[in-house]
């Protein structure tokens, strides 16, 4: 064989070999080189090798995404869609999956009660459910499945499965959920009604925040009266340790016009409830979900609003007006004049308004709605608020 064959085949011989290991070599650079801190937009996992690999020494670029401030799920039924928004800017979206007519995913504000990396359905067949994201007792979860881009399901919101992971690793107990009928975004909003935390207030550090929302829930051994002015002269007297702990929990205040009453929550413990004046009663208030944002180390905070809609648009009209996993245009937000009237009806025992400055920290919520506390709400749960 002359040198010249030689050469020829030793050149088809490491084009061959460079055209096998540079695919390799390619996912494996778009896995380590994901940034945590950029959207997710049109990004998809590596595909996963059935061989096994030496585990890589960990490194700040392989750790998951953390999260800058207080988490939002907002499902659209209509756009069948997941937005994911992180103190209050957009970071996130993907195609989903909600129920079907006979079984809808039902419409509401709700919040991340239990977390399963592999799971089973315990009503249908033992299904598959896995990055399973409890929001309910009676069955409703986000997870991992088929997204066919229509609704599919029982019920739950199924996710694609490399954004399921992802939103997995995200998330703590407690992270607020809200399915609406169309799409809904947050808005920032100033109102002089909305709680304000004291300078003096405690804010945890963000380390505590997955210890709270992971661990056990701590209930007081002599639980609080239900007379908000004796609970509040209760912790004044134990002093101001008592008043602004160190590592707390956020606060959710829920008001509801059905009960006229304001209810208190912290790490899923009911601390109280009062009844509170709302202006033309018979007037509906709408659904409003306020969260306070901000840094950690800055009590200075601000809140944002996310509106349901008040009347639910035919589902399957909707759906051929949207398509699915289509992008927001900024700058032409929702306005917050609803949310604003609706606050502007409520009187707050100023008592208790300073005692709930004195807790407010990031991730709070505040929720205003007609409808009274849901039956979901329970031990383990922060308010659920069903409106369909």
């Amino acid at each position: 064989m002359s040198g010249s064959s030689v050469k020829a085949i030793r050149a088809l011989a490491l084009a061959g070999l460079a055209a096998c290991i540079l695919p390799a070599e390619t996912a494996h650079a778009e896995f380590r080189f994901w940034s945590p801190y950029r959207p997710w937009w049109g990004h998809h996992a590596p595909t996963r090798h059935k061989h096994r690999h030496k585990k890589p020494q960990s490194s700040k670029q392989e750790q998951p995404r953390l999260a800058n401030g207080p988490l939002q799920i907002i499902v659209s039924i209509a756009d069948q869609r997941v937005s994911v928004y992180d103190n209050g800017a957009l970071i996130a979206r993907s195609a989903a999956s909600t129920g079907v007519p006979h079984h809808p995913t039902p419409l509401g504000v709700f919040g991340v009660i239990g977390k399963k990396r592999w799971h089973r359905s315990n009503l249908y067949s033992a299904a598959p459910m896995p990055y399973m994201q409890r929001i309910t007792w009676s069955g409703i979860a986000l997870h991992a499945g088929v997204v066919p881009g229509h609704p599919a399901s029982h019920g739950c919101i199924r996710l694609k499965q490399d954004f399921a992971v992802r939103l997995w690793h995200l998330t703590r107990l407690g992270t607020r959920v809200i399915i609406a009928p169309n799409d809904v975004q947050p808005v920032e909003i100033a109102n002089p009604r909305l709680f304000a935390a004291k300078q003096n207030a405690a804010f945890d550090p963000p380390e505590s925040r997955a210890a709270i929302a992971d661990g056990p829930i701590v209930t007081a051994a002599n639980p609080p009266p239900n007379d908000a002015a004796q609970h509040v002269a209760a912790l004044e007297a134990q002093g101001p340790a008592a008043v602004a702990p160190r590592k707390v929990a956020p606060i959710s205040i829920f008001v509801s016009r059905k009960s006229s009453r304001l209810y208190v929550r912290q790490g899923f413990t009911p601390l109280f409830d009062i009844p509170v004046t709302i202006r033309d009663p018979e007037q509906p208030l709408g659904t409003h979900v306020f969260t306070a944002i901000g840094l950690r180390t800055d009590p200075a905070l601000r809140w944002t609003v996310t509106s349901m809609p008040e009347k639910s648009p035919h589902a399957p009209e909707a759906a051929k007006q949207r398509t699915p996993g289509r992008q927001i245009v900024q700058g032409m937000g929702p306005s917050p004049d609803k949310a604003n009237a609706a606050l502007d009806r409520i009187e707050i025992p100023q008592h208790v308004v300073e005692h709930i400055n004195q807790r407010l920290t990031p991730g709070s919520s505040l929720i205003v709605s007609d409808y009274g506390i849901s039956p979901e709400t329970g031990i383990g749960t922060d308010f659920i608020v069903v409106t369909r």
